[in-house]
């Protein structure tokens, strides 16, 4: 009898300690003093927003305490609580409460590994809760509203809305954004974001100590270098400066969109939304713009290149100290030495000199020292006397040197004066004519045997690749053609592809078997500089959805462009004729109008100077294998030297798709273009032109029809090409039928940008039903000849009819649902 009670005393007293420190269950939002989390345990906040847990990103074998999106299909990590105390094992660690704090705990030798370090007076109460808003809050009990401590006071790279990065007046610290090291390791980077609160701006820093970034000072509304946040639909922002701290905070209107904002391992802070039919995250903005503007991003001896991928480089004579830590796009380690110089080397000869490798067009590095000299040489004597000077540059009587590691440096893209030339001090043996007397004497032999064979090829070669001799790199991959090669090339301009506006296309073969589009511009009457200048700036601007310009050819008043060929045409062949019985189906006119409105967004926003197209409509988007669109003859309008003239006669644009202030007095804004991209949605739901004659000699005009079916909330199947047999999203339809009546308003101010539309097309800006355009009924009630299509004339069958319905036109509140809280 004893031991029976002996045993169930026993039992008891096991299962009564096992009830004190019990594992987490798999969802719960919280860990109370007696839980532990630890292997594949997490908890998840409780609308399951984020979850917890541990992980280990990328190929790390090292793992971390982190909160990701729950709701996000590619695991994003949001914050990392032991970001620079990673642990190897997540089975011998366990987070816990202990003595009031929220501790990692490694449960092999009892080790705190990561901890709160808050003192509490009450330990045991204390719970740790993750909330919907991703803010990990430990709190005394479950009706605690004050937090003892959270994770928004000590963020890692994403800030997320409704939390701060703030500045303390009563201690004197600041809150700091701080990127990666790389994307499989979360452990501190170089790159932070902070507030000036002095100058109320934020500061992007490189390693705490140099600026290469400003916000520009807050006025009010925005920070006076972001103008973007004019223009918002999305966000709500708020800057707060008091007595004891100042911040700025930014909420969602919407609370379903997911948004973040990060210091990313580029250097840039971007602000990206989750776009759950993509299944990506989309950049919505960043800074700086250009990659190279990041300071000292490529590290030490390596060279950024804005307009070639990866964008660093090693300096000839150096290579990655870690190629593990390049290929994870970390190039902070930057480049090491190759070949010790001269002066280093015991063995090296007195005749292996150093020399000095020329790098024009470059920005120079940081921290250079100035040398009294009288010339060049003299300027390249002083670096070369010193052992320890790896670089000099001269100019204008100038002599700059510098010693030790060389940071900052990149490569400029243009001629137009704005690099220098810089020296780099490189051991002889870098140098091809550094060869021993052997290896000259058995290269002279071996050069002897196969002289004929090496003229043989020099005579094939030199007939086969005379076209690509006599290419000059202009700005980085951009060529400067010779007229009579392109000649040969397009055969004497034999197969035209098309023309317009600005002059007729060809196509063309490279020697090297390239084909491409060669455009001969007509009208030119700029100068050989401007011309050149002009053209550098169009061959700097790149992306996937605008056609990339390879070169250029000017010889006298000879100016042709070389593009890239793009195998499917242009979307007017596509849409108004078929090709071999095929016809786009509706997925692929959507993400048509998307690229589109992407291309176009770039040129408007994102480039350093606003491009306007002033020629939109479907002979100008091209389509290549995989019919993904690209917009073409983007730039030319300011190199045609087209003054934008009010007079309708005089501009190269194509009628129907001219928006109204060409002729109305008003100042040409990228507000013409989103008018030139509305009317072409028109014509990409449709399948046909916006103006089509009848055989009774009337017109029929189908945006008027459209936009009065679109406002009056007809159906909008009706308005789609007959020939997709009503198979379209609906969604997308509406979506995308609404853009277009809104692009095509008769204020400027009442269109979207077309960042706007790249939204409202992703699904991320819900759109509000557009007013009729009043300038379309007007057009109608003017011209007698002229009808809009009804429902039943949107057939292939049906004879065009005459409809005498008008609908009363108001002023637009809104383009997007959301803009009245902007």
């Amino acid at each position: 009898m004893a031991t029976r009670d002996n045993l169930t005393l026993t039992i008891s007293l096991f299962f009564l300690c096992f009830s004190l420190n019990t594992h987490l269950s798999h969802g719960a939002d919280t860990i109370s003093a007696n839980q532990t989390l630890s292997g594949d345990q997490t908890i998840v906040s409780a609308g399951g927003n984020f979850e917890l847990g541990f992980y280990n990103p990328g190929n790390s074998s090292s793992y971390y305490i982190c909160m990701w999106y729950k709701k996000v299909s590619t695991r994003t990590v949001a914050w990392v609580a032991n970001r620079d105390s990673p642990i190897s094992d997540k089975y011998s660690s366990v987070l816990m409460i202990r003595d009031g704090n929220l501790v990692l705990l490694n449960t092999q030798n009892q080790i705190s590994i990561w901890s709160t370090n808050h003192t509490h007076p009450s330990p045991i109460s204390v719970i740790a809760v993750l909330g919907d808003d991703g803010n990990l809050v430990l709190k005394e009990g479950f009706n605690s509203i004050e937090p003892i401590w959270q994770s928004f006071d000590y963020p890692s790279h994403t800030w997320l809305p409704g939390s701060k990065i703030a500045y303390n007046k009563r201690t004197n610290t600041h809150q700091r954004l701080t990127s990666w090291k790389n994307i499989e390791d979360p452990s501190t980077g170089l790159f932070s974001l902070n507030l000036d609160a002095n100058n109320s701006q934020y500061l992007i820093m490189w390693n705490g100590s140099e600026q290469y970034w400003t916000s520009g000072p807050w006025n009010g509304q925005i920070f006076s270098l972001v103008p973007e946040m004019r223009a918002n639909y999305i966000y709500n922002f708020s800057y707060v400066d008091n007595e004891n701290e100042s911040y700025f905070m930014y909420y969602l209107y919407n609370p379903s969109i997911i948004s973040r904002f990060i210091m990313d391992v580029s250097g840039q802070v971007k602000q990206l939304t989750w776009l759950e039919n993509t299944k990506e995250w989309n950049l919505f903005w960043s800074q700086p713009r250009q990659q190279c503007e990041v300071y000292a991003f490529c590290g030490a001896f390596g060279t950024c290149n804005q307009i070639i991928q990866p964008f660093c480089n090693c300096l000839r004579g150096f290579s990655p100290k870690s190629m593990a830590d390049w290929n994870l796009s970390d190039y902070s380690g930057g480049c090491a030495r190759t070949n010790l110089f001269q002066c280093e080397n015991p063995m090296a000869s007195n005749k292996d000199s150093d020399r000095f490798w020329e790098y024009p067009n470059m920005r120079l590095p940081e921290h250079p020292q100035s040398v009294a000299v009288n010339s060049a040489t003299e300027c390249k004597s002083s670096c070369l006397s010193n052992c320890s000077c790896t670089a000099y540059a001269y100019d204008s009587d100038n002599c700059s040197v510098w010693f030790g590691e060389l940071v900052n440096l990149q490569q400029l893209g243009g001629n137009d004066g704005s690099g220098s030339t810089l020296y780099l001090r490189l051991a002889a043996s870098e140098f091809s004519s550094a060869k021993s007397n052997k290896e000259i004497v058995i290269g002279a032999v071996v050069g002897s045997a196969v002289v004929l064979l090496v003229l043989v090829v020099i005579v094939i070669w030199t007939r086969q690749r005379r076209l690509v001799g006599s290419m000059k790199p202009v700005e980085g991959s951009l060529i400067a053609f010779g007229y009579r090669d392109l000649q040969t090339a397009t055969k004497n301009f034999s197969e035209k592809l098309g023309g317009g506006g600005f002059g007729s296309v060809f196509k063309g073969t490279l020697p090297d078997s390239t084909v491409v589009a060669v455009k001969k511009l007509e009208s030119i009457n700029q100068g050989e500089k401007q011309f050149r200048t002009e053209v550098s700036t169009i061959g700097t601007i790149q992306h996937v959805n605008l056609v990339r310009l390879r070169g250029f050819c000017s010889e006298g008043n000879k100016k042709l462009l070389v593009y890239d060929y793009m195998q499917n045409g242009s979307l007017d062949s596509h849409l108004f004729q078929e090709k071999d019985g095929k016809v786009l189906d509706w997925k692929i006119r959507y993400q048509i109008a998307l690229g589109t409105a992407r291309g176009l967004a770039y040129l408007h926003e994102k480039c350093r100077d606003c491009i306007i197209h002033c020629d939109i409509k479907p002979e100008n988007i091209l389509l290549d294998v995989e019919l993904c669109s690209k917009v073409a003859d983007f730039g030319l309008a300011k190199l045609i030297g087209r003054e934008f003239s009010r007079v309708l006669t005089t501009m190269r644009g194509t009628r129907g798709y001219l928006a109204p202030e060409w002729i109305s007095g008003v100042a040409i804004t990228a507000k013409a273009d989103v008018y030139s991209y509305g009317m072409m949605l028109f014509e990409l739901i449709s399948g046909r032109r916006n103006s089509e004659q009848s055989e009774d000699g009337k017109v029929k005009f189908f945006p008027t029809w459209a936009a009065s079916v679109v406002v009056e909330g007809g159906n909008l199947i009706s308005l789609l090409d007959y020939r997709l047999g009503e198979n379209a999203d609906a969604e997308e339809l509406r979506r995308i039928a609404r853009v277009a009546c809104w692009c095509i308003q008769d204020d400027e101010n009442n269109r979207p940008t077309m960042g706007q539309v790249v939204q409202i097309l992703e699904g991320v800006l819900e759109v509000n039903p557009p007013p009729l355009p009043q300038s379309l009924q007007i057009f109608i009630d003017n011209h007698e000849h002229i009808v809009f299509f009804t429902e039943s004339s949107s057939s292939q069958s049906s004879q065009p009819q005459s409809n005498s319905r008008s609908t009363d036109s108001s002023q637009a509140k809104s383009t997007a649902s959301t803009s009245n809280k902007s």
